[in-house]
């Protein structure tokens, strides 16, 4: 059946090859296996469900937890026609009712259902009567009460399952799970823990930045005018700062939209569609907004706050750049921010989650802390050892130099101290900078001797400074009624000059796209057509289908049809329309038009081999007796992606060599662990080995055994 899936993709969807395991977990659905597939964010999970509903009979179920991102997606599926419908809260009875009609009458390839439809026993006796080959669980993470959107009405889809009469396959998708919740996921769904297929979770065309010790307001301000033509997400803790930041931007005459749970339903979907038509540039909100938002064109995510967990941050900075293109996601860090979460923390989560969901926090700050490359720590958290530095983040690129701030760090610190360690930042700065505040004078600080020792100085700028001093962790803050400023253990090391301070000049702002002209005229075109069709633009074309029309500047509807992203259907609804545009642009700008063709005459470089071809090569130097290791290196690759690449060889009846990748030593231990915890789960056989015994030498070993029988 695997045959006519590639046919499928480029005619819908006018791609000519598959992503990075989207083949493989197109081919064990396609073969009736129940699948995890754990895929970043924008990495096409869609298509691994979407791609199999074509070529199934009957309808597809998929189960996600967002009305924004049923509708988003069926939009999307009409757009290059694919019959699909769904069915939520957002719905009537009688338009519920029909929906299901239709279905019952096998009119959609692929009906979208929020999981508390799972709890209506009426909902699973139609469920019954229909056709279900497959049944796709987005965002599975929610089903594990160890992940960090759980949602309890997740635990009724494996009852659904069982109760269908002819067992459908089961797709669990995520982008967020750590190896604990991919674990539970597997046993909640009954998935094989072998059919596991993980992509990685690095998003390479992402690049992330963490910035401490300035001006947030300012540095936000002047990132969104540098980058006012691109759309971005900005994230704040809390429904205050997210209508602060709203008021601010307008005053800025920044075109913004907001989104919190404070707002009423209408006026929330009002300005969701406002920023989904790109007719607002920014969306201030809080993590209520995002999840179920699959916009491709948004280049930035800033964080103007912390996050309370890793899991939240990757998934709404991963709303950047969906299409493919650069983007940028920038935390905007200050230590305040722990204390907000903390708070939060303690007053949504259940007792007996507080201590983990804590613990989450504190990664969260040692991800703001580390020196090393930020993409590596939020791999390793996500379990995986094999990394390198991005060589995009931050901390990767950053090429600031530095000053010797000691004297001035010493000053602050002596001040902290003469104060009785009992006040806040404000008040501090006010008696480093000579302030004549009544406060200041009432407590006798004018008399202190660091009074006005940084009179050079406005208060904002000792501020910030003193915040710098905290993300260094030399200054530290006492929570209570008011937070109140002490000096750490490392801060008395500086005053006894035992160490140097040194700090960066501050980060500069960057644009993200330089468009060019063509580009911006594409996306004009585009606009209007959206206008007229009532769905956002990025359901038209994606920026990086754009961005491929001014490179390729398809003149013909042959020549359109080259471009990444478009298919039969959008050719014959929009192709002309694009075709007029480029084909005036070319004549109105003759050099434009000289240097493609001066680019098609240039000699072609030998084209990539599709991404479904990748694990044929690993194999291929496998047999030519490379290591993992070797191979790993030769292809840049991950090690976790080049033992997936041997699995999903010997799964397609591959000769792998699987005894040559297993150290001698662990051999007879991972035998003995066989045939003690039996074959059918790995987990029981992991526990009872050493911790460097990985699942994949244990993979390697069952399959092994299984081809000498």
């Amino acid at each position: 059946m695997f045959e006519k899936a590639l046919p499928l993709l480029e005619s819908y969807f006018g791609y000519r090859s598959f992503r990075t395991g989207q083949e493989h977990a197109i081919r064990a659905v396609l073969d009736g296996e129940n699948t995890i597939c754990v895929m970043p964010t924008g990495g096409g999970k869609s298509i691994c469900y979407q791609i199999p509903a074509l070529v199934l009979p009957g309808t597809t179920i998929v189960i996600s937890p967002l009305i924004s991102l049923m509708k988003d997606q069926v939009d999307t599926l009409l757009q290059v026609g694919i019959p699909a419908t769904f069915i939520n809260s957002s719905l009537s009875f009688r338009e519920a009712n029909q929906r299901m009609q239709d279905a019952l009458q096998g009119k959609y390839k692929l009906l979208y259902i929020a999981p508390e439809r799972l709890e209506s026993s009426d909902f699973i006796e139609d469920l019954k009567n229909m056709e279900i080959p497959l049944v796709a669980v987005d965002e599975a993470h929610c089903i594990s009460q160890w992940g960090h959107d759980f949602r309890p009405s997740y635990r009724h889809i494996q009852q659904m399952v069982h109760s269908l009469p002819q067992k459908p396959i089961v797709l669990a998708l995520t982008a967020t799970a750590t190896p604990r919740v991919r674990e539970d996921i597997c046993s909640l769904l009954k998935i094989d823990e072998e059919n596991t297929i993980i992509t990685g979770f690095e998003r390479v065309n992402l690049s992330f930045s963490v910035i401490k010790g300035q001006d947030r307001i300012k540095y936000l301000v002047d990132y969104i005018k540098k980058n006012e033509k691109e759309a971005g997400i900005i994230y704040a803790a809390t429904r205050k700062n997210v209508d602060q930041l709203f008021e601010r931007l307008r005053k800025e005459n920044v075109n913004v939209a907001r989104y919190h749970a404070g707002m009423g339903d209408d006026e929330r979907a009002g300005e969701q569609e406002r920023f989904l038509q790109d007719k607002a540039s920014v969306m201030v909100a809080t993590s209520a907004f995002g999840m179920g938002i699959d916009k491709s064109n948004i280049r930035y995510v800033l964080h103007f706050q912390l996050p309370k967990n890793m899991e939240s941050y990757y998934q709404e900075a991963g709303r950047a750049g969906r299409d493919g293109l650069e983007s940028e996601c920038v935390l905007l860090h200050s230590s305040q921010d722990v204390q907000i979460q903390r708070f939060l923390i303690d007053q949504s989560s259940e007792r007996n989650r507080i201590h983990a969901e804590l613990e989450k926090l504190q990664q969260m700050v040692d991800y703001c802390h580390t020196e090393n490359c930020l993409q590596e720590f939020i791999l390793n958290y996500f379990g995986e050892t094999e990394t390198e530095p991005c060589g995009r983040c931050s901390n990767c690129t950053d090429d600031r130099t530095s000053i010797d701030v000691t004297k001035e760090a010493q000053m602050v610190m002596s001040c902290v101290i003469r104060m009785g360690q009992r006040f806040g930042k404000t008040l501090t700065a006010q008696v480093l900078t000579g302030s004549k505040n009544k406060k200041v004078t009432e407590l006798g600080f004018d008399k202190l001797t660091t009074y006005g020792i940084m009179k050079d100085q406005g208060a904002k700028e000792v501020s910030d400074f003193i915040e710098f001093l905290i993300s260094q962790e030399l200054i530290a803050i006492e929570q209570g009624t008011y937070p109140t400023l002490y000096v750490s253990p490392k801060g008395k090391d500086i005053l006894l000059g035992k160490h140097q301070v040194r700090r960066r000049e501050s980060a500069k702002v960057k644009q993200v796209s330089n468009a060019d002209p063509l580009f911006e005229e594409l996306r004009e075109v585009r606009k209007k057509i959206a206008e007229t069709e009532k769905v956002p633009p990025f359901m038209i074309f994606s920026d990086a289908s754009l961005k491929d029309m001014c490179v390729k500047a398809p003149q013909t509807s042959e020549q359109l049809l080259q471009v990444s992203g478009v298919g039969e259907h959008k050719l014959q609804k929009y192709g002309l329309e694009f075709i007029q545009a480029i084909r005036a642009y070319c004549e109105a700008n003759t050099d434009y038009k000289s240097e493609i063709a001066a680019e098609e005459k240039a000699p072609k470089k030998p084209a990539k081999k599709a991404a479904g071809d990748s694990h044929i090569e690993t194999l291929n130097l496998h047999k030519n007796n490379y290591s993992i290791k070797e191979i790993a290196e030769k292809r840049d690759l991950a090690i976790s992606t080049v033992e997936n690449h041997l699995i999903q060889c010997a799964q397609h009846g591959l000769d792998v060599d699987f005894l040559t990748l297993i150290p001698a030593e662990y051999l007879l231990l991972i035998r003995k662990a066989v045939e003690e915890a039996g074959r059918d789960r790995l987990k029981p056989i992991k526990e009872l080995l050493p911790e460097e015994v990985s699942y994949f030498m244990i993979k390697a070993y069952l399959y092994f055994i299984s081809k000498k029988k």
